[in-house]
């Protein structure tokens, strides 16, 4: 109804699961990541997780424009399936013409080991794909371990993807589905859109709409619309769609905070309560109101009486807030020039930065005599962060950073630098021979493009570390903000300093500011441990 007075050639907030509308947040790019990684290297079972709405069929469909083209696919969007049902359905899609007689699942298995074989043979990889996972039976899970067996010495034959909403974890863990579970070498959980990802998300979506700059969104409505939606894709869309709705119908090209709050009303039905994300109604009283304005009239008050102490806080943490790195002509030394082999792809470097993790024999970078993490009892995940390029050398373990500014023509794009370690005044990265290559400070600061990534080891249970806690996981914790500059007394108690330099320190390498050593605020500290 509105794409024509907007100057759209389609709906930008269509609900369906279309690729080309796949915005690619901190999240969604490491799930593609883990994905790419799982079916390239032939890792077997991969499982992706995610809350309803967050994207994960567009994911999926997206996958497919970037696997190998040698790649055959099989794709299963219904999980209400039989055992039976679900082998036909993949040797249909792999195109496997089953015989007149064929009656028994022998008969199917067969007929797909000779094809996965014959594919094997001519260098070909295949790929099953399953969407709305946790909606399968546990036979017909237990069929699909089964096609584990399909494999030469060396290599997997397919690669089994299963992608579900969070309870997909819960059915996995289920003591009948032990050998299955323990199969599984790559998992990602899709979080929701983080506030700082809000804007990106809608701008993509006007832009791939065919929007030229209008409609536009305040930074206000923005906040609104996030309040609302928590990241949630799919809620972004239904009150995004809504509000333009509203604002076609006023003749108006910018959407206000006013706007969001009538398209959030309609979509709840009118409904004078407030609702929160999980749908359980909070009623706003009059008490509740006089209560509000009470704390604000304190809260005035006592922020007057504390103004020079406030003011003095804030001008402290402006003067010791790190710099940008300077942005100067990229200049390559005698000793970079010729370093081509250095630039790597998405998929070289993502696989060369598990080799180097893992410690893989015979790759060169490895320090002979080195010991290595025994990652048997632990899943490998991937994690990125934005770090400044100044923060680099705190770095004490593989990383790949993507690299921007002026490179030769003939680099792929996007392309990585793959650093193995950090010295006083330089990095050891990998080439694509698994060569260790020298390369100058002045060159990663003039080519640093802030996204980070990096290997995390986690094990079955994760570690939530928060104030008022006391362990031996807190202790380390405050003895590596210690050693890299965030003082705090290591005596294993989470007390308010601690708590004020984990908040400092997920300011600096821009996490979430809640005081609490989640996955990722303990992935980046690991990554800064010897």
């Amino acid at each position: 109804m509105y794409t024509t007075f907007f100057g759209f050639k389609e709906n930008p907030f269509n609900l369906t699961p279309d690729p080309r509308y796949l915005y690619l947040s901190r999240y969604h790019r490491e799930a593609l990541d883990h994905l790419l990684y799982g079916i390239n290297e032939r890792r077997g079972f991969i499982a992706i997780t995610g809350g309803i709405g967050t994207g994960k069929t567009t994911l999926c469909r997206a996958l497919l424009e970037h696997i190998d083209e040698n790649t055959k696919s099989a794709l299963i969007f219904s999980s209400f399936i039989s055992d039976m049902e679900i082998l036909e359905t993949i040797n249909h899609e792999f195109g496997i013409e089953m015989g007149a007689g064929a009656e028994t699942k022998k008969d199917y298995i067969d007929a797909l080991n000779q094809f996965l074989l014959e594919n094997f043979s001519s260098g070909g990889n295949a790929l099953l794909l399953i969407d709305e996972a946790q909606n399968l039976s546990h036979t017909v899970l237990e069929q699909i371990r089964m096609l584990s067996n399909l494999e030469t010495e060396k290599d997997k034959l397919i690669q089994v993807v299963l992608v579900g909403q969070s309870e997909l974890k819960g059915v996995l863990a289920a003591p009948s589905l032990r050998q299955l579970n323990e199969r599984i070498t790559v998992r990602y959980h899709l979080n929701p859109l983080g506030p700082a990802d809000l804007k990106g998300y809608v701008d993509h979506r006007l832009l791939v709409a065919g929007g030229s700059g209008n409609p536009s969104f305040t930074n206000r409505a923005f906040k609104k619309i996030y309040e609302y939606t928590s990241g949630n894709p799919r809620r972004i869309n239904a009150v995004c769609d809504r509000a333009l709705l509203i604002a076609y119908t006023g003749e108006k090209q910018s959407i206000t905070r006013a706007m969001v709050k009538d398209a959030i009303r309609d979509l709840r039905g009118g409904a004078g309560s407030r609702q929160t994300f999980d749908g359980r109604s909070k009623s706003v009283t009059p008490v509740t109101i006089t209560l509000l304005i009470l704390l604000m009239i304190t809260a005035a008050f006592a922020g007057w009486n504390l103004r020079n102490h406030i003011l003095e806080v804030f001008l402290r943490t402006e003067l010791v807030a790190p710099r940008e790195a300077e942005k100067s002509p990229t200049i390559l030394s005698h000793r970079e020039k010729g370093l081509n082999s250095l630039f790597l792809d998405e998929r070289s470097s993502l696989a060369g930065l598990f080799d180097l993790f893992r410690g893989r024999p015979g790759l060169r970078s490895v320090e002979e005599g080195k010991e290595n993490l025994n990652t048997d009892n632990f899943d490998l995940g991937l994690v990125s962060f934005n770090v400044a390029a100044e923060y680099f050398t705190l770095f004490k373990k593989p990383f790949r950073v993507k690299l921007s500014g002026v490179l030769p023509l003939s680099v792929p794009q996007p392309c990585y630098l793959l650093i193995c370690e950090v010295t006083y005044n330089s990095v050891i990265a990998i080439d694509g021979e698994g060569n260790r290559r020298s390369v100058t400070r002045n060159f990663i600061l003039a080519h640093w493009g802030r996204t980070v990534s990096a290997v995390y080891p986690y094990g079955e249970r994760e570690t939530y570390l928060s104030r008022g806690m006391n362990s031996p996981e807190v202790l380390k914790v405050q003895r590596v903000l210690d050693s890299i500059g965030y003082p705090v007394e290591p005596n294993g108690v989470f007390d308010e300093q601690t708590s004020k330099e984990v908040i400092r320190f997920q300011r600096d390498f821009g996490l979430h500011e809640d005081g609490i050593v989640g996955r990722r605020t303990m992935a980046l500290l690991f990554q800064m441990t010897e």
